[in-house]
């Protein structure tokens, strides 16, 4: 067996990206709020 470390050779494969635009993902959170605010106020609801 070989002593080096297994971590050095590993290739990303994908999956979730830790480093993505957080800016967009806060906007569109900031858009969903006021979409159904505007839902709530158009139907009565509150």
């Amino acid at each position: 067996m070989t002593a080096h470390p297994a971590t050095a050779t590993r290739v990303r494969t994908g999956g979730p990206q830790e480093d993505g635009p957080k800016i967009v993902e806060h906007v569109m959170g900031w858009v969903l709020v006021a979409v159904l605010a505007m839902l709530v106020t158009q139907l009565g609801l509150l």
